[in-house]
């Protein structure tokens, strides 16, 4: 598996229109992306068939922020290394076509910053889910899981200047868009308050932030997750749409990408799968 993991990422690294970690899409008919997963397998499974890559060459999938779920093992350990597995399988069945945004979840994950839930810190129920998986060849299957995350995109463009994130970041303080194109990005991005945390961990929906970030993204719409929706989807300004997947309804959105859209043509694309 950790081999699966490894090429994953040499595949993220690899795909076309990508500059640091920024992916420009340019030849794209049409993009679904789908909200936070969380483990939900039952969900992934119903988005990967609505994408339905095989029969649409020049259809892009885009998911995001897929561990620390609520299903365990019998000692309460984390199972969602299992969609995090999928994910890998599906990034290399269709190199350049799927692309994974980590968010705060997985950043938190492989910078060792906890995140504490009723039952427990994720990151070591994570960890100790992968140890349950994969026993002796648990330490080099989550090295794998590690590359995988730091070599996933931030930030994802469609030429019809639609832009993907996780979140956006709060309006407390300036943020340099240069963590997207960067090269290399020095460990204090991710720490609170650098440019890589602020993106990830940011619940600022106000229209002034969102403008803001569509300037310095070079875009004219936004769509992100981070945010709980209790329909899987909500509009909270002129120029986003949020998607979440973590409960059922799971929020997903197919909008084209090879013409120019409106908001209100986006909106209209976003709908719900349940299990």
């Amino acid at each position: 598996m950790n081999r699966l993991y490894f090429k994953a990422a040499a595949v993220c690294r690899a795909t076309p229109g990508r500059t640091g970690r920024l992916v420009q899409i340019a030849d794209a008919t049409d993009v679904l992306v789908a909200g936070d997963l969380h483990g939900q397998l039952q969900h992934f499974r119903r988005i990967f068939e609505l994408a339905a890559l095989g029969k649409h060459p020049r259809r892009h999938l885009v998911l995001q922020e897929v561990i620390h779920g609520p299903h365990a093992y019998p000692d309460g350990s984390d199972k969602s290394h299992q969609l995090l597995d999928l994910v890998a399988a599906t990034i290399v069945q269709f190199p350049g076509r799927v692309h994974f945004l980590p968010g705060n979840h997985e950043f938190a994950q492989i910078t060792n910053r906890p995140v504490a839930k009723a039952n427990g810190d994720l990151n070591q129920l994570f960890r100790a889910g992968v140890d349950i998986a994969y026993g002796e060849h648990a330490e080099l299957v989550y090295e794998g899981m590690t590359r995988l995350i730091e070599a996933a995109p931030l930030g994802v463009r469609t030429a019809n200047r639609v832009f993907m994130s996780h979140s956006i970041p709060n309006g407390d303080a300036p943020w340099n868009a240069e963590c997207l194109t960067a090269p290399v990005l020095p460990p204090e991005s991710f720490a609170p308050g650098g440019d890589v945390y602020r993106l990830v961990w940011g619940r600022d929906l106000s229209s002034e932030r969102v403008v803001r970030l569509l300037k310095q993204v070079d875009a004219d719409l936004v769509v992100t997750g981070h945010i709980p929706c209790e329909n899987g989807f909500q509009i909270p300004n002129e120029f986003q749409v949020v998607l979440d997947g973590q409960e059922a309804p799971a929020g997903y959105c197919l909008f084209p990408a090879d013409r120019p859209i409106t908001h209100a043509e986006l909106v209209a694309c976003a709908g719900t799968v349940s299990p």
